[in-house]
């Protein structure tokens, strides 16, 4: 059996994504994995699909000693994680409690109002997820890669830090320490006004009585894909991290209505340079995302034109490896009424012209 950080057994309270990603992540490990949910359907299905067994005993005193658990992790909604982070406290006195929602100022603050001593409670959250929730949507392997942060406080003891942190290194995420506030202000920038956006584009498309959406092409999709995302959860997050998102919200108010000043009267003077300023600083700031590695290598894209039959992408990847060429990212998009996809091939810029002969070479298409 695969060495870990994490001792058994592990309680998972709340059995979505999340927390049945944990389970599964964590019994391939072998270690023995408790579940608890408040959906009888939600938690049979976890531990159905292998996620772990279903716990019997609510606290300490009515447990097994093999029931007792070393960690608890909290896989429950934003606007209750606090609340049943402090239960799990005070139901486990000598197990460390942490919680994965994506807020982390918020159920601190409530616990710590409760009264309940925070030296065994560690907020963590991995940046990780899929754009379904539920169970069956829960991957063993869905952390891998993935940051994970871990909020400190001013009475994190060594070894609820230990913990929690061999429980994501365990899961092959890699760890980030900051504080709650300094997460929740990260968060806001990096994921939750982006939800807003893509939802607020989206939400145009309602106006189209033209039908332009059936021209999209991947820039709309691109730019909507996470307005699919589940509205009650999304206004769960946002009720905790309100003032942060609004305050960038601002921002990107202002800067959309400078934009639109401009575009009104391209003619006026100033009105190009305003457009071609805010174009150039949003290429200064993509550059700043990480990418492959963490690194923030900026790569070139050849699309290739593929037939819309079996074995066509295994091909074409074939060739590019047989040419020694590392492809740096992917992406596919299907062409709207036709029988075609166009596959994105991203590379380092130094072997493009390498690419773009060994595509001509092998006879694909290229498209200009």
């Amino acid at each position: 059996m695969t060495p870990t950080r994490t001792s058994s057994p592990v309680l998972i309270v709340g059995t979505g994504l999340l927390g049945t990603s944990v389970g599964l992540g964590l019994r391939r490990l072998g270690v023995d994995v408790l579940l608890r949910d408040a959906s009888p359907v939600a938690l049979g299905l976890a531990a159905d699909y292998g996620a772990g067994r279903i716990a019997t005993a609510p606290t300490a005193a009515e447990a097994a000693p093999e029931d007792v658990p070393r960690i608890v992790v909290v896989c429950v909604p934003p606007d209750v994680a606090g609340q049943v982070a402090a239960e799990q406290l005070q139901a486990w006195p000598d197990a460390i409690v942490t919680d994965v929602t994506s807020v982390k100022a918020a159920p601190l603050a409530e616990i710590r109002a409760a009264g309940i001593d925070i030296s065994r409670y560690v907020g963590s959250h991995p940046m990780a997820g899929r754009e379904t929730g539920g169970p069956l949507a829960g991957r063993a392997d869905l952390f891998v890669g993935r940051p994970w942060v871990i909020a400190t406080h001013e009475t994190t003891t060594v070894a609820a830090l230990q913990e929690v942190e061999g429980l994501a290194l365990d899961l092959g995420a890699s760890i980030e320490t900051m504080t709650a506030e300094e997460h929740d202000d990260a968060v806001a920038l990096i994921s939750h006004v982006p939800q807003l956006l893509s939802t607020a584009m989206a939400e145009r498309l309602l106006d189209d009585e033209q039908g332009a959406a059936a021209l999209a092409g991947g820039g709309l999709r691109d730019v909507t894909r996470i307005a699919a995302s589940d509205p009650t959860l999304w206004s769960q997050i946002l009720a905790a991290t309100g003032p942060r998102v609004a305050r960038i919200l601002r921002l990107l108010a202002a800067d959309l209505e400078g934009l639109a000043d401009a575009l009104d009267d391209i003619e006026q003077p100033g009105a190009r340079r305003i457009v071609a300023e805010h174009m150039l600083a949003g290429n200064e700031g993509v550059a700043r995302i990480p990418g492959k590695h963490g690194t923030r290598r900026t790569f070139v894209s050849v699309t290739v034109m593929l037939d819309d039959t079996p074995g066509q992408l295994a091909l074409l990847f074939k060739d590019i490896g047989d040419a020694e060429i590392n492809v740096e990212d992917f992406a596919f998009e299907h062409s709207p009424g036709a029988n075609l996809g166009l596959a994105s091939i991203a590379v380092v810029p130094e072997v493009r012209q390498k690419l773009l002969d060994k595509l001509d070479e092998t006879g694909w298409r290229v498209a200009q």
